[in-house]
């Protein structure tokens, strides 16, 4: 695995600091855990901590290791016959929450075997993850994810997709899907595991590099990726014509698809009951109607 230059840490910093801007200023996206303290977080997400808790599919925590971290992952089993292709799950700016966790379930229900990794697993004071870093300060998570090391993150993401693979009801194929930040990091793991049969990215940007797209990244890509955005969200397509550009110029698939209409964050935003953003909700309806049809043909 290459050692990444000072400037693209830098780049990748700024990006998931910019994230966290974007869905502080976006007014669809405010009230979805983009608050300065958890008791935003929280409140906004009971309705997705109340469907996982009427979920009658398989959830547990597992341990995946990283060398000499643990990994502590959420995972769900679908409730089907035969071994399933594993989707692992990377999460927004905001950490391992309600909502991820939701997420992840309901690709279970899809059929899928679904593993979300909470990132900043042993990054707390007490070697805890996301809730204790957001229990000890209420800005905290954002700034904890936006210093987790690269070469960290894609180790972390490695075990999660080995563990994954080869779990009994596995049949070895392993997609990857991000949503912004988790997004962004999607499109530069996909750069590092050549084994991915597909990346999903939501909202996220490609690699960069000197403030253009890092073309020597996206030639190691091996899976075709699915990019999913909102029609009002500007700072994202603004790199989607590079992004097309050059992963055409590579030969590498990639299949942009924007929603007009919807924000940043429109996944989220559109099976939230506060949401009052009609386009919002179609959004995430057609992009998740999209991503199972894909789903179904790996």
């Amino acid at each position: 695995m290459k050692t990444h230059s000072m400037f693209t840490i830098l780049f990748i910093v700024f990006l998931s600091a910019a994230c966290a801007s974007a869905q502080n200023m976006n007014s669809n996206h405010m009230d979805h855990g983009s608050g300065p303290g958890p008791a935003v977080i929280s409140e906004t997400q009971d309705w997705a901590k109340q469907r996982l808790a009427k979920s009658p599919r398989h959830q547990e925590w597992v341990k995946v290791k990283n060398g000499n971290r643990e990994v502590s992952s959420f995972l769900v089993y679908p409730e089907a016959k035969g071994k399933a292709t594993a989707v692992v799950v990377i999460h927004e700016i905001f950490g391992m929450s309600d909502w991820v966790q939701s997420l992840t379930d309901q690709l279970a229900e899809a059929g899928y075997i679904a593993i979300a990794p909470d990132l900043l697993s042993g990054m707390g004071p007490n070697g805890g993850g996301t809730n204790e870093i957001r229990a000890t300060d209420t800005n905290a998570v954002g700034k904890a994810i936006r210093d987790l090391p690269p070469d960290q993150i894609t180790g972390d993401l490695n075990a999660v997709a080995d563990y994954v693979s080869k779990l009994a009801g596995a049949n070895g194929k392993v997609v990857v899907a991000g949503f912004c930040w988790g997004g962004s990091q999607t499109f530069r793991y996909a750069t590092n595991n050549p084994k991915l049969k597909a990346a999903f990215v939501f909202y996220g940007s490609a690699p960069a590099k000197e403030q253009e797209v890092d073309k020597e990244a996206l030639a190691r890509i091996g899976a075709p990726v699915y990019g999913f955005y909102a029609g009002n969200d500007a700072r994202i397509n603004a790199t989607l014509p590079k992004t097309t550009d050059a992963m055409k110029e590579l030969g590498k698939k990639y299949d942009p698809v924007t929603y007009e209409g919807a924000g940043h964050g429109f996944m989220r935003a559109g099976e939230d009951p506060a949401n009052t953003v009609e386009a919002n909700k179609k959004a995430r309806d057609e992009a998740w109607k999209r991503w199972k049809e894909i789903l179904g043909k790996i």
